[in-house]
C-alpha cells in the first residue's frame, strides 16, 4: 500500500510540474486600425492643402513659398544683407502667433511673449521648430501650417482643438550662434 501511495504522489508531482501554459490572443489585429488611421491622416492632410491653396489664390499681394516640411509662407520683412539661418543648438528670440485659418486670434504675441528657444533642443509645435530655420536675423514671416505641423491629432488641451491648421506670424530678432555653427559657418 506504501507503494502504491508512492507512486500517485509520484505520479501527481510529475503531472503538476508541467510549468505555464501560454496564452493565447482572443483577437489577432491585422493592422487595420492602424491603416484606417493612416488613409484618415491622408484625407484630411488633402483636405488641408485644398484650405492652404485658397487661401494662396485669394492672397495675389504675397509671393507664397512652400518649405520641405510642407508649410507655405510669405515674407512680411525680409533681411537682404545676412545669409545666416538659425542651426541646432543655436539660440534664437522670437515673438509669434497663432492665428486660425479665418484670422481669428487663437494665442497673441502679447499672450506668448517674447520666446527664447535652443533650436532643436526644446518642444514647439513641429512647424515652428522648423520655420524658425528657415528664418535669419530681424525677419518676420506668416506661415500656413497644415495641423500635422501644428498641434495635431491632439490640440493643446487648450484653444487648439483636434486637427486645427493653423496659421502663425513669426517674427526672429537674434541668433545666438554655438561654437559648432560657428565652424561650420566659416567652412
Amino acid at each position: 500500500m506504501r507503494y502504491s501511495v508512492y507512486i500517485i504522489l509520484t505520479a501527481v508531482l510529475f503531472i503538476g510540474c508541467e510549468g505555464p501554459v501560454p496564452r493565447r490572443p482572443v483577437k489577432i489585429n491585422t493592422g487595420s486600425s492602424i491603416k484606417a488611421s493612416i488613409e484618415r491622416s491622408k484625407k484630411i492632410l488633402a483636405h488641408e492643402e485644398k484650405l492652404i491653396q485658397k487661401i494662396i489664390a485669394k492672397d495675389s499681394l504675397q509671393t507664397y513659398l512652400q518649405s520641405a516640411s510642407g508649410s507655405w509662407y510669405f515674407y512680411v520683412k525680409k533681411n537682404e544683407s545676412d545669409g545666416y539661418t538659425a542651426r541646432p543648438d543655436d539660440r534664437v528670440t522670437l515673438t509669434y502667433n497663432v492665428l486660425s485659418f479665418d484670422n481669428d486670434t487663437i494665442y497673441s504675441k502679447d499672450d506668448i511673449g517674447v520666446f527664447n528657444y535652443k533650436v532643436d533642443k526644446q518642444e514647439l509645435f513641429p512647424g515652428l521648430r522648423n520655420a524658425v530655420k528657415l528664418l535669419k536675423e530681424n525677419e518676420t514671416a506668416t506661415f500656413l501650417f497644415p495641423s500635422s505641423m501644428g498641434y495635431g491629432y491632439q490640440g493643446d488641451h487648450n484653444k487648439i482643438g483636434v486637427n486645427i491648421p493653423i496659421k502663425s506670424t513669426i517674427s526672429l530678432f537674434k541668433i545666438e550662434q554655438q561654437k559648432d555653427s560657428l565652424l561650420n559657418s566659416i567652412n
